[in-house]
């Protein structure tokens, strides 16, 4: 190795790979928890709150995005975090099919606090994170212009995705167990 090469050379490849561990960094952990519940057929050990917790404030930092920038990789991380999440969603519902033995259909559109993110289809989440998108979209879009809803809306986001440890500890404590759990 030659030391007498600019040392400034190396910082491209170093802002690249460092901004590819921030993007593909925070699914890294479904990984495992996705192919053991594929694996095992049971979703029993995995919150599905989790990805309600990473859906919302994903969201939400996509929309605190338009109102403020920041670097890219978040963005990009924000958007495969939520397709992690759809993911991790759709295998658990088709999970939960499977091994459903409860003829109760619960649906997004019944509006049922009761069953909030209970629901028996994949699409119903998919209903809620549109609706979420849109109302978003929407309040976004009107208020762009106000710093202090901008700020608000960065605010929800961080302090949502800081309370993502919860609803796998309630769910663990729910089971009296860790077992399903990566």
């Amino acid at each position: 190795m030659d030391f007498s090469e600019d040392p400034v050379d190396t910082w491209p490849l170093l802002s690249w790979v460092s901004s590819s561990v921030m993007v593909f960094g925070g699914l890294l952990p479904y990984i495992p928890q996705y192919q053991e519940i594929k694996r095992t057929s049971n979703a029993e050990g995995f919150s599905t709150w989790v990805c309600f917790v990473l859906l919302v404030a994903n969201i939400l930092r996509i929309f605190f995005w338009f109102g403020k920038f920041f670097e890219l990789p978040l963005l990009l991380q924000s958007l495969l975090m939520i397709i992690t999440m759809l993911a991790m969603l759709h295998l658990c519902c088709a999970v939960q099919t499977v091994n459903r033995v409860s003829t109760k259909y619960r649906a997004f559109t019944d509006f049922k606090l009761v069953d909030f993110w209970e629901w028996s289809r994949f699409e119903d989440y998919l209903q809620f994170c549109l609706s979420l998108t849109v109302l978003g979209a929407l309040l976004t879009y009107s208020l762009l212009d106000v710093p202090i809803f901008v700020e608000a809306l960065g605010l929800v986001a961080l302090l949502t995705e800081a309370m993502l440890g919860l609803p796998q500890l309630l769910q663990n404590l729910r089971n009296k167990s860790t077992r399903g759990m990566r």
